[in-house]
Formats: C-alpha cells, sequence, structure tokens
C-alpha cells in the first residue's frame, strides 16, 4: 500500500517561512489557521510541520462525524461538510495538525496539496522551499537517504505513527578566534 509522507532536511531549513506563506496563499487560510508551521529547536536548528497524515491518525479515530478518510495513497483529509466543529481532532492530534477555523467553526488541515500531486505538481510548501528542506517521498518505496524517525521537538510518535522523515542536522564545529 502506497503512503506519500514528507521528508524534511533539517540541515537545509533555514526557518524562512516561505513554505508557511505558499501554504497560506495556496489554501486561503484565514488569519490563525496555519496548516504549515516552522518551530526553532535551537540556535541552528528549525522544524518545518504541517499534518504528518499519520498511519494511525488520531484525529481519523475520535471525530464523532467520521470527517476524516485516509486516502490510499496515505494521505489523510477531512470532509468539511461533515465537521461540526466540536474541536475533538484539534485536542486529540499531538501535533496540532488540525486547525480551527473561526469564522467557519469547522477544523481545517494540510491537505499535501493532493490536487496538486494529481497534477503532477508538488505541494506549494515543496515547491516554495528555496533550499529544497523539503521532499515528499512514498515510504512504500525504497528511500534513497537514511533518515530518523523523530528528533528534537518532535512529539511522541508511537500512537500514532506519523508519515514524517527526519535527516537529522550534522553535528557542526565551531571555532573560536
Amino acid at each position: 500500500m502506497k503512503q506519500l509522507g514528507f521528508l524534511l532536511n533539517l540541515d537545509q531549513c533555514i526557518g524562512c517561512q516561505t513554505c508557511v506563506s505558499a501554504c497560506k496563499s495556496e489554501n486561503h487560510t484565514p488569519e490563525g489557521v496555519n496548516w504549515r508551521r516552522v518551530n526553532k529547536i535551537n540556535e541552528d536548528v528549525f522544524l518545518s510541520l504541517s499534518c504528518n497524515h499519520c498511519d494511525s491518525p488520531e484525529c481519523f479515530r475520535v471525530c464523532p462525524e467520521k470527517a476524516y478518510t485516509k486516502r490510499q495513497d496515505g494521505i489523510v483529509i477531512i470532509n468539511p461538510n461533515r465537521c461540526n466543529g466540536c474541536m475533538d481532532c484539534v485536542s486529540a492530534c499531538p501535533f496540532n495538525a488540525p486547525q480551527f477555523d473561526y469564522e467557519q467553526h469547522k477544523a481545517s488541515k494540510c491537505t499535501m496539496c493532493y490536487t496538486r500531486l494529481q497534477d503532477n505538481l508538488q505541494p506549494c510548501c515543496v515547491e516554495s522551499c528555496p533550499t529544497e528542506a523539503i521532499k515528499v517521498i512514498d515510504f512504500s518505496q525504497d528511500l534513497p537517504v537514511s533518515f530518523e524517525l523523530t528528533v528534537q521537538g518532535f512529539p511522541d510518535i508511537v500512537l500514532t505513527k506519523p508519515s514524517t522523515r527526519f535527516i537529522p542536522p550534522q553535528p557542526r564545529h565551531r571555532y573560536r578566534l
């Protein structure tokens, strides 16, 4: 079974937030609704995160309206017409992926730009990244690089099994003059 996910190279992410701006622009999310966020982990490391399209998504499990579905390619989407605004998914997700839209009174989240993928385009966050720190990969295939399942600043992965992987930062040597 196919499982698409994000691969983030932590040495390449410079914290510029271009991915955040591109996501907001592409998806027309209102103020306060950020499907992608960049967090500073330490002086040199940034973590660009969105929905992890988990193998075992909590949003899917807790939604009383069954508004969430997991597509054949592993992408987790929400049907806004089924969302009743209870916010169970918002509080259940350890990654803060579902965002509550107070204007629409509904939850929304990253769709991995699946309509762009269907047109053989990359998600807007991937396409916009000036350092190519974010990639979409298919975890069901042999992966071309070694990666880590988790890094500092990323919540526990045991329960949800997120489909995000990391190329960890390499140690940097600092010289004093």
